[in-house]
């Protein structure tokens, strides 16, 4: 055999033997923290931006059938701003102004919202009796950092919560604080169970999406819920997942193309 053949044999068979090292080191576990840190990156997904909602931009941009590919836990809310999403376990909700919470079809469409493949990576246990304003502050004083994205699920029975939905809009749209002013529904929930489905994000974020903490309620039964406004805590445990990837989906469409988000 001539000495270039048995070097190219030599050759592959060297580039064999490095895949087959790196694939023995994935399996193990060996590669470099880094590197193993990017293969597990779970992000957090979003459909157009707080901006744009703020400013009426209600047109639906994604189906409930895409955005379930992103993420089996979330909120948002639906075409034209008809009552609040929650997303919990892979089923979509919707919280009309009625209060009651209604399954809804792969095909309806969202102007925004925001979702995750949920895998809780701690549990910040909370003490004593609190308002809302101190569970936040609990759950701050316990995370690592307030500079990162986290998802935040908060499961079990809720002595006091007020929540609110808001009705669909007819064109031309009024900004979001309009609605809320003047149309929104609030109901009060006592003593129920259920799961608060939520984010928190840092405050350069804030024309993105919701800066700080924001919240959407579901009962046990899937029967009420709605956005969360207030409440009272006894003792809550959060479950949290911190989010250091994130994507997003912007609109492809007039409305978004011709809103003023200066």
């Amino acid at each position: 055999m001539k000495s270039k053949q048995i070097f190219s044999i030599a050759a592959k068979l060297k580039s064999y033997l490095w895949f087959a090292i790196l694939f023995i080191a994935i399996a193990l576990g060996a590669l470099p923290i880094y590197s193993q840190q990017i293969l597990q990156l779970h992000p957090g997904f979003q459909v157009s931006t707080l901006g744009a909602l703020n400013v009426g931009v209600y047109e639906g941009t994604a189906t409930l059938a895409a955005l379930k590919q992103h993420g089996d836990f979330g909120l948002g809310t639906f075409d034209g701003l008809e009552g609040e999403m929650i997303v919990l376990n892979g089923t979509v909700y919707q919280v009309k102004v009625d209060g009651v919470a209604y399954h809804v079809s792969d095909g309806l469409k969202t102007p925004f919202s925001t979702v995750t493949f949920f895998r809780r990576d701690r549990s910040l246990r909370l003490t004593g009796k609190m308002n809302y304003q101190e569970l936040q502050q609990q759950i701050d004083k316990q995370l690592p950092t307030q500079n990162l994205p986290y998802a935040v699920r908060i499961q079990g029975a809720f002595p006091y919560l007020k929540v609110r939905s808001v009705p669909k809009q007819a064109l031309p749209y009024p900004p979001l604080n309009d609605v809320v002013k003047k149309q929104q529904r609030i109901f009060e929930l006592r003593n129920v169970r259920g799961t608060l489905v939520g984010f928190r994000l840092p405050q350069y974020l804030k024309s993105v999406n919701v800066a700080g903490y924001h919240f959407h309620f579901i009962t046990s039964d899937r029967k009420a819920g709605g956005h969360l406004i207030d409440g009272e805590f006894s003792n809550p445990v959060a479950d949290v997942e911190t989010l250091r990837d994130w994507a997003m989906l912007l609109p492809d469409h007039s409305a978004f193309a011709q809103a003023s988000l200066d």
